[in-house]
C-alpha cells in the first residue's frame, strides 16, 4: 500500500520499531547521515547502517547488506532508502526477501518500477519524503515554516519597541 496521506505515514512511524538505513553515510554533510544521526537518538528506534563499504556510523555496527541484518536482527520493520533511483529495484528484492514490512524512499529516491513492486509485495510504501521531517513534524519538533526553532514557550516574544 502507497501511503499518500500524513495520517498514514504518522500511522507507520508510530508502529516502527527497527530501521534499516540503506546507503546510510558516516560523512556528517550528506542528509543519510542526518536522517540516521536524528533516528537514532527517538527513543523507540533501533536504526542500523546498511552499507557494504564501511564498518559502522557513530558507534552503530553497520551490516553489509540487507540480508545480513536480517539474518542478525530479523526482519526490519522499514527500510529506509538513501540510493540511486536506478538501484531501487534492486533494493526492494532485497527488502522483501529480508522481510521488511515498509520502505521508505528519501527525497528524490523515485523509480516507478520498484515502488510499484514493493506495492505488488504487500510493503506500505513511501516515496519522496524524509523520514526526519515526517518524524519531526509529527512529533512538534519542526514549527509551520520548517524549521526548529528552539524556543520552548507558550508566550509570545515582547515587542522590539520600547514602551514609554
Amino acid at each position: 500500500m502507497i501511503l499518500t496521506t500524513p495520517a498514514q505515514r504518522r500511522s507507520l512511524l508510530e508502529r516502527v520499531r527497527s530501521i534499516a538505513m540503506v546507503g546510510a553515510s558516516p560523512n556528517p554533510l550528506r542528509p543519510s547521515y542526518t536522517v540516521f544521526s536524528y533516528l537514532r537518538r527517538q527513543p523507540g528506534y533501533a536504526v542500523t547502517p546498511i552499507n557494504p563499504t564501511i564498518e559502522a556510523i557513530d558507534g552503530i555496527a553497520a551490516a553489509p547488506s540487507l540480508g545480513a541484518y536480517a539474518a542478525q536482527h530479523g526482519p526490519p520493520d522499514v527500510v529506509d532508502v538513501f540510493r540511486k533511483p536506478s538501484e531501487l529495484v534492486a533494493v526492494v528484492r532485497e527488502a522483501i526477501a529480508a522481510g521488511a514490512k515498509a520502505i521508505w524512499f528519501q527525497y528524490g529516491v523515485v523509480n516507478e518500477e520498484a515502488i510499484a513492486a514493493a506495492d505488488a509485495a504487500g510493503l506500505s510504501v513511501v516515496v519522496d519524503r524524509c523520514m526526519k521531517v515526517e518524524h519531526a513534524r509529527f512529533c512538534g519538533g519542526l514549527s509551520t515554516s520548517g524549521l526548529n526553532s528552539g524556543l520552548i514557550t507558550s508566550r509570545w516574544r515582547s515587542s522590539t519597541r520600547e514602551r514609554r
